[in-house]
């Protein structure tokens, strides 16, 4: 206890919330791991934020986590330099097991053209079996193929960590239903599930839909408040046929 405490870990909020993890800790184990870790250049706060999202890592042991960084920077690609910051952002690679779930990812990832898995680590803890092929198959029951769906995936690969029931699923019933858009427009534009239903995306389309406008996704969606509002103005007030007219570039920047 005293330990933990000294190198500024919440021992009182760890007792209570996660006492049997705490009660199986060994001692010279997580001294072991703490220390490999400083040698990695991980720092007190580094350890907090792993332990507060990943409690399981007090189980860990040096002689499991080394394996983890082995795999990380020779077979996943990440530089020696960027190391801290992927741990910083997924604790948990550091308790998953290189032979059961993070080579297997990884294997998957490649397998669908997602090449540069140094770039997407916090997928290489997630399951296969129980999240990305599960991910990829609804995309393919709502009308996808196999190729269209991966190419999603390969597109905007954080779309594996969004729920199917608290996001996708809401917003493609809206973008269906009530925007009344084609399902290719996702395929191209697989990020619109990364936008607020309710701050961005309703708001948005309910003030084109008054002003009589049209914009593809990601016209639509990227902008900030003060372009959109612009571009709407200008596009309503213009007699040109949208396809031909410079405001349907996401690049455009109206005059001011």
């Amino acid at each position: 206890m005293y330990y933990l405490d000294s190198i500024g870990l919440d021992v009182f909020s760890l007792a209570r919330d996660h006492r049997p993890i705490l009660l199986s800790a060994s001692l010279p184990e997580i001294k072991s791991i703490i220390d490999f870790l400083t040698s990695m250049d991980f720092t007190a706060q580094d350890f907090r934020r792993i332990v507060s999202m990943c409690p399981e890592f007090l189980t860990a042991s040096a002689s499991s986590v080394i394996p983890v960084f082995t795999f990380l920077l020779r077979e996943a690609g990440v530089q020696g330099s960027d190391i801290r910051r992927v741990v910083h952002r997924r604790p948990r690679l550091l308790v998953s097991s290189v032979k059961h779930r993070l080579r297997p990812s990884l294997y998957f990832l490649q397998s669908i053209g997602i090449t540069a898995a140094h770039r997407h680590t916090y997928l290489l803890s997630c399951s296969v079996e129980d999240k990305l092929i599960p991910r990829i198959q609804y995309f393919e029951e709502i009308g996808f193929s196999r190729r269209e769906a991966a190419a999603m995936f390969r597109r905007f690969p954080q779309l594996f960590n969004y729920s199917v029931r608290d996001n996708i699923e809401p917003k493609l019933n809206y973008f269906v239903v009530e925007m009344g858009r084609e399902l290719k427009e996702l395929k191209e534009f697989p990020q619109y599930f990364s936008f607020s239903l309710e701050n961005r995306i309703k708001p948005r389309h309910q003030c084109c839909v008054e002003k009589g406008v049209c914009f593809p996704l990601p016209v639509l969606l990227k902008m900030k408040d003060v372009q959109f509002r612009q571009r709407v103005q200008l596009l309503s007030e213009s007699s040109l046929p949208f396809s031909s007219s410079p405001l349907s570039r996401v690049d455009f920047d109206p005059p001011l």
